[in-house]
């Protein structure tokens, strides 16, 4: 069987908790927090280091099986298929959404005329080639990918700091720590998805007592990385667009690009992150592709190259039904925070007291 070691298991976690979050999040954020906005994006992120530590302790109790096996342990046949037919509805919905996002990204950008869906075909080649290949190229690709978007993020804030206006990030806390809350909430949703990938590939993850520190510690990494990255893009925004602005153009990000000059002879560069980008976005729909297989081999014992061809076809049927970026915005939004927000929150800290109830009572679960 395929494994990931402790390294890949933070850059892969890390791609897929950054996945596209960058070009949203400072709409998602400062509809709620305002100016302030930038400052909840971390405390959103930190929510899902413990579910990342009970996702690891029930690996632990329970090696080279995922969630969804494990729910079937615990909580008996009928409700863990339940749950695994929830699992894959919700992630396959949301990967569909993803892939949306590529054809948005590229059809408002760079590409104006050529029809949408010619980028909806090309991004779901690209991920059918990573599924096909396995979960150990889909870790070695991220490896590759993260760092660059990591530097094409850093790059395009650096860029951006001519362009900063003074004031627009006064007055701090103006309206108090209530929309703090409020935007750690709706920044939530992004890290639950990450978790829900990580039960899934579970089975993959070394379970030996030193390797699982290091897992721990990766997460914490992982988590921490992506949050301050995520951070550091809702605050250059805020200083360069304000709240205003950034609520009217939606995906800011990709106007922030085309406003960063070098040295004052090179401009519209966002033509050049946008290939890192992709990069971004095809990983995240790549871990909603692989969730949903794993599922319908758990739950329904279906695998093979045919159904990894009917979950592309539906990939590409929800994304087809979101052309136009305001609707697949608030699709977007509407699954955040009231499918898989919900559904991860509940799912699994029921899942780990069970586990440690029943172990408390000395019942074995494997």
């Amino acid at each position: 069987m395929e494994r990931i070691s402790t390294h890949q298991f933070f850059t892969l976690g890390a791609a897929v908790l950054m996945g596209g979050t960058f070009l949203p999040i400072a709409m998602v954020v400062t509809g709620v927090g305002g100016r302030d906005a930038w400052m909840c994006v971390l405390p959103g992120y930190v929510m899902g280091i413990p579910y990342g530590l009970m996702v690891l302790s029930l690996v632990e109790q329970n090696p080279h099986k995922n969630l969804l096996q494990i729910s079937e342990i615990l909580f008996g046949k009928w409700i863990g298929k339940s749950i695994g037919v929830s699992y894959i509805l919700i992630m396959g919905y949301y990967g569909g959404l993803v892939l949306g996002e590529v054809g948005g990204m590229y059809h408002a950008s760079v590409m104006l005329l050529a029809p949408i869906s010619v980028f909806f075909v090309g991004g779901l080649l690209l991920v059918f080639y990573i599924v096909r290949s396995g979960i150990e190229v889909f870790a070695r690709f991220s490896e590759v990918v993260f760092p660059l978007i990591m530097i094409a993020l850093v790059l395009n804030v650096a860029f951006s700091i001519p362009l900063i206006e003074q004031g627009e990030l006064m007055p701090i806390l103006s309206e108090g720590f209530k929309p703090l809350f409020w935007g750690g909430i709706k920044v939530a949703p992004y890290p639950m998805t990450y978790i829900l990938f990580l039960a899934g590939i579970a089975t993959f993850l070394p379970t030996g007592k030193q390797e699982l520190v290091q897992l721990k510690k990766g997460l914490w990494q992982t988590v921490l990385t992506v949050g301050i990255l995520n951070t550091l893009v809702v605050l250059i925004q805020t200083l360069v667009f304000g709240p205003a602005e950034i609520l009217r153009l939606g995906y800011s990000m990709l106007s922030l690009g085309k406003l960063v000059e070098i040295s004052q002879t090179v401009s519209g560069v966002e033509s050049l992150f946008l290939g890192v980008w992709l990069g971004a976005l095809v990983i995240k729909i790549s871990a909603c592709f692989f969730s949903v297989s794993w599922g319908l081999e758990t739950v329904f014992s279906l695998k093979g190259l045919k159904w990894n061809l009917a979950v592309g076809i539906v990939f590409l049927g929800i994304a087809l039904q979101f052309t136009r970026s305001p609707n697949l915005i608030k699709e977007l939004g509407i699954v955040d925070d009231y499918l898989i927000f919900p559904f991860a929150s509940v799912w699994i800290p029921t899942l780990w007291g069970v586990a440690q109830w029943k172990k408390r009572k000395g019942v074995k679960t494997h």
